[in-house]
């Protein structure tokens, strides 16, 4: 009973002390331990490509294995994506809450900050939510496909440099390899001395798979929704889309500085009866390109109001909370900010 009850926690991210049973626990009294139904998984999306005329090669699969030959001829199931859910005993959600991440990232995104605090996936499940975390296309247990064959082009690995200015920790020329010599923002809210484990968290993408991540999400929403998708950065584009594709069965969505929008000529019609809310955080003049993808995702923001719907802008420096990063979820005042998206959610009706 001891190991099934720490193997649920460990899958929930509820510490050790919590994962004890309750004769020897003596669980906080801020966060009491949670009645989880069902945790479980599932892939959605997809399809059968065949490759023909490849080369047949051999390969030792493992040390002391003999060689087996590898045909790389034939079908594969590729452009799938994954997804975890954790659902509970007595939700109080009207529908289960999606996490979806951004580029060059994966589910993990919301599971754990980098510095160890309980990220957003526990958070909301602590306010009633049942969550779904998943991994689009090309990311995480989503799988790979092989490339140029099938995914055009090839993939594109960030440095661990890169997101030290692109997500507004600090300027860009702050980065140093070196811990000590590097620059933040000094207000910034990103755990900067957790900035190497935020690192191992990058994994390759590709530019030139958008149409079949979309297809994948457009699938996951009809396979799981009704829902209210919250969603980062890169992911931005596919919520808004996959909304405008099924608005019967997305409740709302809720960008969190999302990069990307449908385009200027899109009817944003259909999204009256969708709820829209948007959060920024801090340090764009310190971004022309940041500054360049507001302007475009406000204006879209704009178009869904002038549809006769809902498009509520969060901005954090306007309420008085500065030095959020790109990567609020992960900020030092995460709960905070996911208070205030809960708070938003409740003014909506999306809670019983």
């Amino acid at each position: 009973m001891k190991h099934h009850l720490a193997v649920l926690a460990l899958a929930l991210g509820i510490g050790a002390a919590q994962a004890q049973t309750p004769s020897t626990a003596t669980p906080p009294t801020s966060a009491p331990p949670l009645q989880v139904r069902e945790i479980g998984s599932l892939h959605v999306g997809g399809r059968v490509r065949a490759l023909d005329g490849m080369p047949v090669r051999e390969m030792v699969p493992s040390p002391g294995a003999p060689p087996i030959r590898v045909d790389p001829n034939g079908e594969f199931m590729v452009e799938g994506m994954y997804a975890q859910y954790v659902k509970l005993a007595a939700p109080r959600a009207r529908q289960p809450l999606l996490l979806w991440h951004g580029g060059g990232l994966t589910g993990v995104t919301w599971e754990t900050t980098p510095d160890g605090r309980p990220g957003w996936q526990m958070y909301f499940l602590r306010q009633g939510h049942d969550v779904y975390v998943s991994d689009a296309v090309e990311r995480g247990r989503a799988g790979w496909a092989r490339f140029p064959e099938i995914f055009a082009g090839e993939p594109v690995f960030r440095t661990m440099g890169e997101g030290w200015g692109l997500f507004r920790v600090g300027p860009q020329e702050g980065w140093s390899r070196d811990p000590a010599r590097r620059k933040a923002f000094p207000d910034t809210l990103f755990p900067v001395a957790a900035w190497d484990a935020f690192a191992r968290q990058s994994v390759p993408r590709w530019s030139t798979t958008d149409s079949q991540i979309q297809a994948a999400y457009n699938d996951y929403v009809e396979k799981v929704c009704p829902c209210v998708i919250v969603v980062h950065s890169q992911g931005g584009n596919f919520a808004f889309n996959a909304a405008l594709a099924a608005p019967g069965k997305v409740r709302a969505v809720i960008a969190i500085e999302p990069s990307g929008t449908p385009s200027a000529m899109t009817d944003a019609s259909p999204l009256k009866d969708v709820p829209h809310l948007i959060v920024w955080g801090d340090h764009f003049g310190d971004s022309p390109f940041w500054q360049r993808i507001r302007g475009n995702v406000e204006r879209w923001a704009g178009a869904i109001r002038d549809a006769g719907g809902t498009a509520d802008i969060l901005d954090l420096p306007a309420e008085g909370v500065r030095g959020n990063s790109h990567m609020l979820m992960m900020d030092r005042n995460s709960d905070e900010v996911a208070a205030r998206i809960q708070g938003w959610m409740e003014r909506r009706g999306l809670m019983r």
